[in-house]
């Protein structure tokens, strides 16, 4: 075999080699493609069991992501999909869907369980969920609420009552005095925060 002929067949692998060394790390753009199928486009959630990201907390979105990767958060798809991304990624989609414009969804809620969740929440949620639920408290990694789906609400209080998703120690102490009744005014309540 002739040199000529021997080093042919690598070329194409030797190029792509030298192209990866020097494409440096995915863009925030090309991260975020990779969430728009389940979360929408930038982050405005069109399905009632998948969280709207656009506009959420950084350090919201780098809490849930780390914890889906090392498996303390349920999920059903987010804990293999996490496990495929580096902590630099993370900040990276972070940064990009915190910056995004805040969607909230409109949806249909019980005006009557909305009310009482009003009550609920400016006595034992307000001080980190503030403004109904608009804004949070970043330090905490403590999400936006307002305007998320209801469906997607009223599952993960269900993860909160039955233990699977465990609570920081602060949120704890407030969901131990309310019931499954109270959660679900409370999940009518931001749903319906325009």
């Amino acid at each position: 075999m002739t040199r000529k002929a021997w080093v042919r067949p690598w070329c194409p692998l030797v190029l792509f080699l030298a192209q990866s060394a020097f494409a440096g790390p995915p863009s925030p753009d090309m991260l975020s493609l990779a969430c728009g199928g389940c979360h929408g486009t930038d982050g405005a959630s069109a399905g009632p069991t998948v969280p709207a990201i656009a506009g959420q907390r950084k350090e919201a979105l780098l809490t849930a992501m780390r914890d889906f990767k090392n498996g303390t958060r349920p999920s059903t798809v987010m804990g293999r999909l996490a496990t495929g991304y580096t902590d630099a990624d993370f900040v990276t989609m972070a940064d990009y869907f915190s910056r995004q414009r805040q969607f909230r969804n409109d949806q249909v809620v019980n005006p009557d369980k909305a009310t009482r969740g009003e009550q609920i929440a400016s006595e034992h949620c307000a001080k980190c969920h503030t403004d109904d639920g608009r804004t949070a408290f970043e330090e905490a990694g403590t999400p936006v609420l307002a305007g998320q789906w209801l469906r997607y609400l009223q599952f993960q209080a269900d993860d909160y009552l039955s233990g699977s998703r465990p609570m920081i120690k602060h949120m704890g102490r407030h969901v131990k005095k309310l019931t499954a009744q109270d959660l679900e005014n409370l999940a009518h309540f931001y749903a319906g925060v325009r």
